[in-house]
């Protein structure tokens, strides 16, 4: 069987990805590159830019990205062909769209029934002693999800940079430092394929921004009780929406 032809562009490819700046830079390659498979922004035999190109356009060394391509190898996304480069498999579809396993889904749950029990708190102490520049924090992050959503980039750092400057805003540090344990306590990989399997993106986009808002006009307006509420049913809704099968 002839082998299907290879897209064999890898700077185009990049002009499709998202720069990363944050922590956890493995992560956040493997979760840009694998949004971007997911979504055809990296269509199926597209030849990815080398590991030097990548590092540089992600700003991060070599041996970060090389995790982050192992993960994808491991995912059954891509492909290292010798003397070739490495492409996105033309089957990916068929091999990465499997339900994922119950003990990551608990593990998850968990995750989620300890922020409905934190976050809402963080709110409430948020609206009642953030700063100015609490406020602008939330509305910077606020503003990046909006606008890679937009371009329908990779968001999801966007949101956990707003719930960590709400944390942040409540002025205490022990509910901050749980709060940046839970950004990674359960693979993005699976939550992310859960979503885009079984949801319309852009629909839980359009409903996370709008429960965003809720959150930050209370706190913006130093409601704590209406800060406290909607932060609970922002968490309650996004356990929903993970968990729901998509409608026919």
């Amino acid at each position: 069987m002839t082998p299907p032809e290879r897209e064999s562009a890898p700077h185009s490819a990049l002009a499709r990805l998202e720069p990363v700046k944050h922590e956890r830079f493995a992560e956040r390659v493997y979760e840009s590159l694998f949004h971007a498979i997911l979504t055809g922004k990296l269509a199926p035999t597209t030849r990815l830019p080398s590991e030097q190109q990548l590092a540089t356009f992600f700003q991060v060394s070599r041996p970060v990205v090389r995790q982050a391509l192992d993960r994808l190898r491991s995912d059954q996304l891509i492909e290292s062909v010798r003397g070739s480069g490495t492409f996105v498999r033309p089957d990916w579809p068929q091999v990465s769209a499997r339900p994922p396993q119950e003990p990551d889904i608990s593990h998850w749950l968990h995750g989620q029934e300890l922020r409905l029990v934190l976050e809402p708190e963080c709110a409430y102490w948020a609206a009642l002693r953030r700063s100015q520049a609490d406020l602008q924090s939330m509305a910077d992050a606020l503003a990046g999800f909006e606008q890679a959503a937009a371009k329908g980039d990779v968001a999801h750092h966007f949101d956990f940079q707003f719930h960590e400057a709400i944390a942040r805003a409540s002025a205490n540090p022990r509910m901050l430092q749980v709060i940046e344990t839970l950004q990674y306590d359960v693979s993005h990989a699976v939550n992310m394929t859960r979503h885009l399997v079984r949801l319309k993106p852009w629909q839980r986009t359009r409903d996370v921004l709008d429960e965003h808002r809720d959150i930050y006009r209370s706190i913006e307006q130093q409601d704590a009780e209406s800060a406290r509420r909607a932060m609970r049913s922002h968490i309650e809704k996004a356990r929903i929406r993970m968990l729901e099968p998509s409608p026919n």
